[in-house]
């Protein structure tokens, strides 16, 4: 089964995952292959060491603070 439209973080991207904990589809600057979970989910875990930089996320990207 193969899934299409926009990252639910940023809304600009073709989704390519799903979060395994909230299952969100997300693009591959916000999924985290060695957890299987969404940016998002990962900062709520603690789990924060392969997030992007702000710099490297894509224009019109929230910054996320921890």
């Amino acid at each position: 089964m193969s899934v299409s439209g926009p990252c639910a973080i940023c809304n600009s991207a073709s989704v390519e995952y799903t979060c395994n904990r909230c299952g969100q589809l997300v693009c591959e600057d916000h999924y985290d292959e060695s957890t299987g979970y969404c940016v998002e989910c990962a900062a709520e875990l603690g789990q924060t060491e392969n997030i992007p930089e702000s710099g490297e996320m894509p224009d019109g990207v929230d910054t996320y603070e921890f």
